[in-house]
């Protein structure tokens, strides 16, 4: 199956006739209520999204925009309710920040300076975006991806970066439906000279309202300086500890938390569903900016700027590859319905710290 990327036009007819053209050259697989090809709309012009889904959830997928998620949703009775928080508008000038999920690789988060050393050898990593004073999660969710193979419940996205420095490699990422879990499978292969540390992980944004919970429990944390990189590892606090599942806090979090589990939780008593998260990987990344109605909870497979904390990359969970070799992770999401309520008194109604 191939996925058009539509070239704008002036007028909305000529807009429409593109889009039945490319509706017409994509063969569109039934499901459930939807089609296997959506096209959402934006301002500089139209972005083909494959569109996974079964009797339990729904899942867009936009390859050209980093192979992100623009919509995760919960189908109950017909009714689809978001789980990560739903992208408003999908075009060629999205901002990735504005997409429900993206992939992180070859590195998460920021590499301070812009450079690091590995093997007695300085590597120089180039900004990667504008507003950005750091290179800031790798090349993935920047770039226009490739499809492989796509089905009613599954799709296969592919880059090939093989050319790129100072990483060179070729990355796979497979959405799966499978029942009420979405599977998200991640492959990187060094495919340049040099030895290199890789990492994985991938950064969704979780709808959230004033009773939403997490459960995520984790040894410490890197605490972060103004620059958002990690300056002292501590215990995790009382009020960051998730240890079961606890309101999110008002203040702004952005840290890495450390020693986790590789399983997770969200809860949403309102809505009477909870999330249930899994995933190989020791490390997540908590952004809980003020005020906003998501936030962010981020499985990875090392720290934010793991390359120059003490001990090098490879004793801060990344992983060195050498040319061919491959590195593979997964994350899973599981959505359920609870019985939980919103009650006077209740889990609900803690006071946040």
């Amino acid at each position: 199956m191939t996925v058009a990327n539509l070239v704008s036009a002036s007028s909305p007819t000529s807009q429409t006739r593109r889009s039945r053209l490319a509706a017409a050259a994509n063969p569109v697989l039934a499901g459930p209520s939807t089609s296997a090809v959506a096209l959402g709309e934006g301002s500089a012009g139209d972005v083909a999204c494959i569109t996974l889904a079964n009797s339990q959830l729904r899942l867009d997928v936009a390859p050209t925009l980093g192979g992100g998620v623009t919509r995760f949703d919960w189908r109950d009775d017909g009714a689809l309710t978001p789980i990560f928080r739903r992208c408003s508008e999908v075009g060629v000038d999205t901002e990735p920040n504005q997409l429900a999920c993206y992939p992180l690789l070859p590195y998460s988060n920021r590499i301070g300076g812009g450079h690091f050393s590995v093997g007695g050898r300085r590597v120089e990593v180039p900004r990667n975006r504008a507003d950005e004073p750091l290179p800031i999660h790798g090349d993935g969710w920047l770039a226009q991806w490739q499809v492989l193979d796509a089905g009613r419940e599954h799709v296969r996205l592919a880059l090939d970066r093989s050319d790129g420095k100072p990483y060179a490699f070729r990355a796979t990422q497979t959405y799966t439906l499978d029942g009420p879990t979405l599977i998200v499978a991640l492959e990187i292969e060094n495919a340049g000279r040099e030895t290199l540390p890789f990492g994985l992980g991938v950064h969704p944004f979780f709808v959230r309202d004033e009773d939403t919970e997490l459960s995520a429990a984790a040894g410490g944390l890197w605490l972060s300086g103004d620059d958002w990189l990690p300056v002292r590892h501590v215990p995790a606090p009382p009020a960051w500890q998730f240890g079961v599942a606890y309101p999110l806090p008002e203040t702004i979090v952005n840290h890495a938390f450390t020693g986790w589990s590789g399983q997770a939780a969200v809860v949403w008593p309102k809505r009477r569903l909870s999330l249930n998260i899994a995933a190989d990987t020791d490390y997540y990344v908590l952004y809980t900016p003020p005020g906003e109605d998501f936030f962010c909870f981020e499985p990875v497979d090392h720290p934010i700027n793991a390359m120059n904390l003490a001990g090098g990359a490879s004793e801060n969970g990344m992983t060195l590859l050498k040319r061919g070799e491959r590195l593979a992770r997964t994350f899973r999401f599981t959505v359920e319905r609870t019985g939980l309520r919103s009650m006077p008194g209740g889990r609900g109604a803690r006071r946040r710290q």
